[in-house]
């Protein structure tokens, strides 16, 4: 028997609980945990995989679906513009707030004894997502190989070329308009399905990391991950005051509608993982299913909010620990590089990192610096994955509320 969404999200936080416990007790008693890490792993990537499985053919359907029903490529320009405006500022309030905060609270300065030893390597790529790496993947070369990759951003770009052509044809697309509609249904029926797994692959996620690195680096690292964590805090404030403006008191249904999303991304640590429910819960807040199609696959790659956050705050902080002092110019004109090659990081794995190792080696920063992030990266990829998921639920609604295409609640939400 499916279980309702109140307790879906109940099952979720228990295991969330419960995953801490066990893995705890298994660092502390088991002579290879690693080993028992590795099998919680299988677990959680078979349950991302489902995920991914769905996210490809869902994006594409819901969004020729969205386009061809907006009928005008004026009006697909119309809310494109208005989608990637809004983006633009809450980067700017993301990127911007990291900086802030970085140079104010200075975690870097107390982690100069933990630094890693000279020649140790980061192994992270620093050449993935260059510039001009992201310019010649936007267009794919073939949309089943896009789609074999999961490439949300070479998926939105065929479906808006395809949507455009199936409106401008008109009725002769409709067979093919209303066969997309029926396979986004039965792509969000999936999506119910896998659903049920999510609390499985929560504790198996949680457990897994815990076991294999203990609690002891969350009290080694305490005060950066502290630290961070109000960042966060601070961001969500302001995309829900940002919400509020243009919105109202409806911002607040919107964020008890989105707590389930956030909760699976923090969870798994993995925006993909919430971006089926995130859909389905955007349409349930009232927001027409063209809008939410079309912002929410272009928002999972121009405006990860917690993920630009953390690539200013992180890579300030490893400046900081090699007693590097950054200018203002220079931060600033750190600030202006991410906001270029932060774009499509949705999909790559590690993405923040990779950003951040192309960052510090422009700036002639240590890229070993990326070892001081690397044992506690999973637990502040569940704080950037969950605003990720706020951020995109917020940018939708308010597009669809300039666009007047925000009807009311489709449903009642559940009770906090």
């Amino acid at each position: 028997m499916k279980p309702s969404q109140n307790r879906l999200t109940t099952y979720i936080l228990l295991c969330l609980v419960a995953g801490i416990g066990v893995g705890y007790v298994v660092n502390t008693n088991m002579a290879t945990p690693a080993d028992y890490a590795d099998y919680m792993k299988l677990i959680t990537d078979l349950f991302l995989r489902l995920i991914k499985m769905i996210i490809a053919p869902l994006v594409l359907s819901t969004l020729v679906v969205g386009i061809a029903k907006m009928g005008d490529a004026k009006e697909v320009g119309r809310v494109g513009a208005k989608a990637l405006g809004w983006f633009i500022i809450a980067s700017i309030f993301s990127l911007a707030l990291g900086l802030v905060l970085v140079n104010i609270l200075r975690p870097g300065d107390a982690m100069a004894a933990h630094l890693p030893p000279a020649g140790a390597v980061a192994d992270i790529k620093t050449s993935s997502l260059t510039l001009k790496e992201f310019v010649t993947h936007l267009v794919p070369t073939s949309i089943f190989d896009g789609m074999a990759r999961n490439e949300i951003l070479q998926i939105v770009i065929f479906s808006v070329f395809f949507g455009t052509a199936a409106a401008a044809i008109g009725e002769k697309a409709k067979p093919v308009v209303d066969a997309a509609d029926g396979v986004a249904l039965i792509m969000l029926k999936l999506t119910h399905y896998v659903m049920n797994l999510a609390p499985v692959a929560v504790f198996a996620a949680v457990s897994g990391i815990v076991a294999k690195s203990g609690l002891g680096v969350l009290s080694t690292y305490g005060v950066f991950m502290g630290e961070f964590y109000l960042g966060i805090g601070i961001l969500w404030a302001i995309l829900i005051t940002l919400g509020f403006i243009f919105l109202g008191p409806r911002v607040l249904d919107l964020m008890r509608r989105m707590r389930e999303p956030a909760l699976l991304a923090f969870s798994t640590a993995s925006s993909e993982a919430a971006f089926p429910k995130t859909l389905e819960g955007l349409e349930k807040f009232g927001v027409k299913n063209r809008i939410a199609a079309f912002v929410l696959p272009i928002g999972y790659s121009f405006n990860l909010d917690g993920s630009m956050m953390y690539c200013t705050f992180a890579t300030v902080f490893i400046a900081q620990a090699y007693g590097i002092e950054l200018s203002l110019g220079t931060q600033l004109s750190m600030m202006l590089v991410l906001m270029l090659t932060s774009k499509g990081m949705a999909g790559v794995p590690r993405a923040s990192l990779v950003v951040i190792a192309a960052t510090l080696n422009q700036f002639h920063i240590p890229e070993t610096g990326l070892l001081l992030l690397l044992a506690i990266d999973h637990f502040l990829d569940m704080a950037r994955s969950a605003t990720n998921v706020v951020g995109n639920s917020v940018a939708a609604a308010v597009v669809a509320k300039w666009e007047n295409e925000l009807d009311g609640p489709q449903d009642q939400p559940d009770d906090l």
